[in-house]
């Protein structure tokens, strides 16, 4: 009698929910959790009474953790997450619990998402049970704007969202007021998808990196680099006086009154197969020199090695996810395509450092300087 060799389950989708305080995570997250396509899903909370569950709680499983009525369990996170996630493996594998499809992560409304984002990305046991689909930000339509003027912690869970749910839309009267939020939004993270707060639930916490099966989903609608590359564009045009007139209807968002200069969006390319070692020393002196202003990197990269199967680069800060290699490129555009949202860094010391490990000259001075002054930066 053989063994049989065993095969390695399928990596658990995990996404992240945050938002400032006040912006309705509590609503659309009873919500979320009585969609049926979130059936089987573990919610893991900063404090267990902060967040609005209780009359969704049925029964005690066991110290720490709740089953709610739509078939979910929440846990409540009494010391740390690593050992939080760890500890709901080991329930599942033993059957301790029924096995769970999905885990959602609620941070309080004062949370950066970015410690989160690296306990699972930088852990060598959990970065392969859980799936990182990313971090969905809820953002307040009635309060939005003075929140992001206030606080930057707001800022920051915007800028690094895959998906942004605009909350309390019917409360806004003022369509201006809700259109310039929405600009706001757009030009501080292009590449998110803004979403309604009443969109179906799969819409919302699914669609990032890998689907509901564990395998890679289209890569293409994760990065979003099209509309990075398309607001770089806008931005670059409008410096040059260069004026997009297919946009004139937002006009305010080249008012002289900047907001959220410091986040930067921007996008590097390169039609060329990169090699392996290349792309490697690029990454290490780019997370060991730059690292906490690294709020997000996302990438599809063509390797000179293999151009077939390109292969996604996530970090976060100094920490950058061991690559996923694709079985395929999810689209015809074959570029290296390399997405930065950064804190108070000019683009021009990426580019130079990009430039530099590609053996390709730098843009010249001018242009650099233009583009590292005001890369996307926000205005009202």
């Amino acid at each position: 009698m053989t063994d049989t060799p065993l095969t390695p389950p399928a990596p658990i989708p995990l996404t992240v929910l945050t938002g400032f305080l006040g912006a309705g995570k509590t609503t659309l997250l009873n919500r979320l959790l009585q969609d049926p396509a979130l059936r089987d899903t573990v919610v893991i909370i900063n404090e267990f009474g902060e967040i609005g569950l209780d009359h969704l709680l049925v029964e005690k499983v066991d110290e720490g953790m709740v089953l709610l009525s739509a078939g979910c369990l929440c846990c409540t996170v009494r010391g740390d997450l690593i050992a939080t996630l760890e500890d709901l493996l080991r329930k599942r594998d033993n059957g301790r619990i029924e096995p769970f499809r999905r885990v959602v992560i609620e941070t309080t409304g004062l949370a950066d998402p970015a410690p989160i984002l690296h306990a699972v990305l930088y852990h060598p046991y959990l970065s392969m049970r859980y799936a990182v689909e990313g971090v969905v930000t809820v953002i307040d339509a009635v309060n939005g704007e003075a929140t992001l003027d206030a606080h930057r912690e707001a800022v920051k869970q915007a800028a690094v969202a895959e998906r942004i749910v605009l909350s309390k839309t019917d409360l806004v009267q003022d369509e201006t007021r809700l259109a310039r939020l929405r600009e706001r939004l757009r030009q501080l993270n292009p590449g998110a998808a803004l979403l309604p707060a009443d969109a179906p639930a799969e819409a919302i916490v699914a669609g990032g990196l890998f689907g509901l099966d564990g395998k890679i989903a289209d890569v293409r609608e994760w990065l979003k680099a099209e509309a990075v590359e398309e607001a770089e564009r806008e931005s670059h045009a409008h410096q040059h006086g260069h004026h997009h007139h297919g946009h004139h209807h937002h006009g305010h968002h080249h008012d002289v009154n900047r907001h959220d200069e410091r986040i930067r969006a921007f996008c590097l390319t390169s039609d060329q197969p990169i090699r392996q070692g290349t792309l490697d020393m690029f990454l290490d002196l780019l997370r060991s020199s730059q690292g906490a202003k690294l709020l997000r990197v996302k990438g599809l990269v063509a390797l000179a090695e293999d151009p077939e199967h390109p292969v996604v680069i996530h970090g976060v800060q100094h920490v950058i996810h061991v690559p996923a290699v694709l079985p395929r490129w999810p689209s015809e555009d074959r570029r290296s395509r390399l997405v930065f949202i950064v804190d108070d860094l000019d683009r021009s010391v990426i580019d130079k450092l990009w430039n530099a490990f590609l053996g390709r000259p730098s843009i010249d001075e001018p242009d650099a300087a233009a583009l590292s002054d005001n890369p996307l930066s926000l205005r009202r």
